[in-house]
């Protein structure tokens, strides 16, 4: 146990599917696994473990942001010696040719985040993920008949971003193609670890067009992107 996870270390799946809401945790477990029981609930991070296909999986959320996400990632690495981490999130479009609902799998992460200088005194803005990982899912999703694009994201610290080129910016200067909020972390604590883990995006906004989904469409348009991390996650 952890001051933020209460399961057994038993109870924990060496292999983890993350995605940022808790709601999205159990929706995922109550649709998709077999025999799955609660094994963690502290600050309301409800925490499940079951089986896919025969494969024992644990979904967690991440909660929002590096701080969060680099918290929850940690505590399983060292402390429950989780193996790989999956997380499933959307995301934002820094470009006008993504669709919404389109699948993105993040190659890179790039952060003004200071996450890894002040853990480990570490300057470094770009962390790579798993080769491994990435590789297992691009050809689950050929198999599945799905399209995925894959590139460097942005994992911002700021949600409402008030400089409207800021997008531009980065796309030029390290191609980042869209934005989420917790890669980095869980990226930089997989490295320190040596762990593998990775992290693919449904696009849910385009911040070049205005396009976006409602909360509703955007709980609708995942079920892709789950199944992917899943039959991904028992070829492992």
């Amino acid at each position: 146990m952890t001051p933020h996870i209460e399961a057994k270390k038993e109870d924990i799946s060496k292999i983890v599917i993350m995605p940022g809401d808790p709601k999205r945790a159990e929706l995922i477990a109550k649709s998709y696994l077999d025999d799955y029981r609660m094994v963690s609930e502290v600050r309301g991070m409800k925490t499940y473990t079951g089986t896919y296909k025969g494969t024992n999986i644990t979904v967690m959320p991440s909660g929002m942001g590096c701080p969060s996400m680099g918290i929850y990632s940690y505590e399983l690495f060292k402390f429950y010696e989780v193996e790989k981490i999956i997380k499933v999130g959307t995301c934002g479009s820094y470009i006008d040719n993504f669709n919404m609902g389109d699948l993105l799998l993040v190659d890179k992460s790039f952060s003004e985040s200071t996450y890894a200088l002040v853990q480990d005194n570490i300057s470094m803005n770009l962390v790579d993920s798993s080769s491994d990982l990435n590789s297992i899912i691009k050809s689950t999703a050929k198999e599945l008949g799905q399209d995925i694009f894959s590139g460097v994201i942005h994992c911002s610290d700021v949600f409402y971003e008030e400089d409207s080129d800021y997008k531009n910016k980065l796309y030029e200067k390290y191609g980042c193609i869209a934005c989420e909020m917790e890669s980095f972390a869980l990226l930089h604590n997989a490295k320190k670890f040596g762990r593998d883990a990775t992290e693919i995006l449904t696009v849910t906004d385009n911040l070049v067009t205005g396009e976006r989904l409602s909360s509703d469409d955007r709980q609708n348009r995942v079920g892709d992107m789950i199944v992917l991390a899943l039959e991904s996650a028992i070829r492992l």
